[in-house]
């Protein structure tokens, strides 16, 4: 797996080229697991309904086979060196492992960034083994 902070496409070209061989009926896939933040200015900003309003709006459309969405406690070091602590969500994705995938997952990041004035979406990838 990869940790990611910046352009995913940038970082995810050891995961496609680690494509594996795999054992019918598993195929070759990428895993994507996105860490997004939910705290803005200090407080909770990203309530339920705005998170599934993103949701339905940014990744179910770029993501229409599925994802999962876990709540989480989020932590993370700022640039100054402060800890800061949130109230988070994990979104699991198992998706095709090309270029339009990353692109999409780039997408899907930039939008939360902008949307809800987040310095960064956290984006752990890696090629794994997988069947529907």
């Amino acid at each position: 797996m990869r940790w990611c902070l910046g352009p995913l496409a940038a970082c995810m070209l050891a995961s496609f080229a680690q494509a594996q061989e795999c054992a019918a009926p598993a195929k070759s896939m990428l895993r994507a697991e996105l860490m997004f933040g939910r705290t803005i200015g200090g407080r909770l900003g990203v309530t339920e309904a705005r998170w599934a309003d993103f949701v339905a709006r940014e990744l179910t459309p770029r993501f229409p086979d599925g994802l999962s969405v876990f709540d989480a406690r989020g932590q993370w070091r700022t640039p100054s060196g402060a800890v800061v602590r949130e109230p988070s969500k994990i979104v699991l994705i198992v998706t095709a492992n090309d270029t339009a995938a990353r692109t999409r997952l780039d997408e899907a990041a930039a939008a939360y960034k902008q949307r809800f004035r987040q310095q960064s979406v956290g984006i752990v990838t890696g090629a794994v083994c997988a069947a529907f």
